[in-house]
């Protein structure tokens, strides 16, 4: 019962957002009590600190299998950005905006996390670039690791992106565009235009 909540309390968060979500709502989706859920998770507080985890831990977990596959490197990052945009349902709801603000401790805390596992991702994914011919081989690779995961964090910014202009999908799709034509070699920008032109059809 305690992974059943989790799974369908995290579900509502995506879709909802963290402070938008109830326990009663969450009590009512499951057809349970609310008493019910205090037995595993003694508040609300408790119940995102263990759902923005237990997302986190899905999401790094696919992540690892994408790179696990070995692909080139710039298909690779595509991959990864549809598996990511899969498991946010394109974050509607900006449930990164109403954790921040509404959970700021577990905001920070998770953020940590997914900077210490993107950074350590993308520099896998720069070196064997680099090595394959398709990045640049001068690129400083902790520098463009860090700025590709503050690209990727603050695009998420509603007050500087709001969504009815700037929907999430294209952002994230213009944003990785930008981030490799800054960093292919000829060999990597002929890869990089043939799945763009892929993505199209």
């Amino acid at each position: 019962m305690k992974e059943k909540i989790l799974d369908t309390a995290t579900e509502l968060f995506i879709d909802l957002g963290f402070k938008s979500v109830t326990m009663d709502d969450l009590a009512n989706k499951m057809g349970i009590s609310k008493k019910t859920i205090y037995t595993h998770y003694e508040n609300k507080n408790k119940l995102v600190e263990e759902s923005t985890k237990h997302l986190f831990y899905t999401i790094s977990k696919g992540i690892e299998e994408i790179c696990s596959l070995a692909k080139n490197p710039i298909a690779e990052l595509y991959d990864i950005k549809k598996f990511a945009m899969m498991h946010l349902k394109n974050e509607k709801s900006s449930p990164q905006y109403q954790l921040q603000k509404y959970y700021p401790k577990i905001y920070e805390t998770i953020s940590k996390m997914e900077f210490e596992v993107m950074r350590e991702s993308v520099m896998d994914n720069l070196s064997r670039g680099i090595a394959q011919g398709i990045y640049r081989e001068n690129l400083d690779i902790d520098f463009v690791s860090r700025i590709y995961y503050k690209g990727v964090t603050s695009i998420k910014d509603q007050k500087l992106f709001p969504l009815d202009k700037f929907p999430i999908i294209n952002l994230m799709d213009d944003y990785l565009e930008y981030h490799l034509r800054g960093i292919v070699t000829p060999k990597g920008r002929k890869i990089l235009n043939e799945i763009i032109n892929s993505n199209q059809q």
